[in-house]
């Protein structure tokens, strides 16, 4: 890992109040700021009514919107099953043909894995025990297909799965929820039960309406779903590391995470950004689920220009960045590295750190051992 010094201007005078009266988190200048957000103290009267208002119009049109998707994508489903279940019967297709149509199909929508061969098989028998599509419309559209799948492999009749499916309609249950109801066989022990506590969340509470949301499938149909797990994985890591660094006791103080920066006319979101109090110096840790690519060494030096710029005292030293990649060649980061003035390294947090610390950090910051053996470990759970 390689550190080099940076210049920065201690001119500048130090200035929290904005021009249009925003607060920031240090000095602004025209066209860059990091904003700080204001106190509830100072906010309108109104501000709290207005805000419960748009959240609950927001999550009510996200649930809106989701569930239309998942209804199309559950009535596209049935629509393939019964597809490849009219062609088994009228010409014979075999396990050959739906391993081929899988190919086929995922050639054509790469981004789409549940046309997987065995969720086409699960599609068939999905028509299999569904013959009418107005009956997969009311209500079996209305749920998950995992929901669906559970419904196929854990119940024997058609009428005991309608049943289960209009409980998970009514109380919201996630799919764990409804497998162990239907393994405690609750369709037949119903009105026998000492409590309640199962169906008294309304579905748009529920945890079916969290789990929609997150269905692998549903965002695999949408195109989305690379995003999503990109998210949810540097969403973990940043989580993981950010404990991580606080536990070690070394110094390191939080400062926030997705700072927001704003240049120009663009927003701009810092994963984590620490101070070290024995350092005396801004950290900022970008953390990254895909492979190192150029574009990433430039907004990170950005981010550590404008902290320099915007919240480095001068007593401060320059600013520290480290940027977690899944993988990386060595060559190609320190070419793209070449020429950058800000102290910055670049890491595989799936492999190891390649570079060592430079002798004046060590032993304030966490050594090269114990962050390889960080990583690796969060990235065997």
């Amino acid at each position: 890992m390689r550190y080099f010094s940076s210049q920065v201007n201690e001119g500048d005078s130090l200035n929290l109040i904005h021009n249009d009266g925003r607060k920031s988190r240090g000095r602004s200048k025209p066209g860059a700021s990091f904003p700080a957000t204001v106190g509830k103290n100072v906010l309108p009267g109104d501000y709290q009514a207005v805000l419960n208002t748009l959240r609950d119009r927001i999550q009510s049109e996200r649930l809106r919107v989701t569930l239309a998707a998942n209804s199309a994508m559950v009535l596209l489903y049935w629509d393939i099953g019964k597809a490849i279940l009219d062609r088994q019967r009228q010409q014979g297709w075999g396990a050959k043909v739906i391993d081929r149509l899988s190919v086929d199909l995922r050639e054509a929508f790469p981004d789409m894995k549940g046309l997987s061969p065995r969720n086409l098989k699960y599609m068939r028998k999905f028509a299999e025990v569904w013959p009418e599509r107005a009956i997969v419309q009311e209500p079996l559209a209305q749920i998950t297909w995992y929901h669906n799948l559970a419904l196929l492999e854990k119940c024997d009749t058609p009428e005991t799965r309608l049943w289960y499916a209009h409980r998970v309609i009514e109380n919201g249950w996630s799919r764990n929820i409804l497998a162990l109801q239907i393994e405690n066989r609750l369709h037949e022990r119903q009105g026998k039960a000492v409590n309640n506590f199962q169906e008294v969340l309304p579905p748009a509470d529920s945890d079916m309406a969290t789990q929609v949301f997150k269905d692998p499938y549903l965002f695999d149909f949408l195109g989305t779903a690379d995003l999503r797990k990109e998210r949810e994985v540097e969403q973990a890591l940043t989580d993981h590391i950010q404990k991580f660094l606080l536990e070690m006791g070394a110094g390191f103080a939080f400062v926030g995470r997705q700072v927001l920066l704003e240049v120009g006319d663009q927003d701009f979101y810092l994963d984590l950004l620490f101070y070290h109090l024995k350092l005396r110096r801004f950290v900022v840790v970008e953390l990254k689920c895909v492979p190192f690519d150029l574009g990433f060494v430039g907004r990170l030096n950005l981010y550590l220009s404008a902290v320099d710029d915007l919240l480095r005292h001068p007593d401060d030293q320059p600013t520290i960045g480290l940027l977690l990649c899944k993988s990386k060649n060595k060559l190609v980061v320190e070419y793209a590295m070449r020429g950058f003035t800000s102290p910055m390294g670049v890491a595989e947090w799936e492999t190891k750190l390649t570079e060592s610390l430079p002798d004046e950090l060590k032993g304030s910051l966490p050594s090269v051992e114990e962050i390889e053996a960080e990583l690796a470990g969060e990235d065997e759970e």
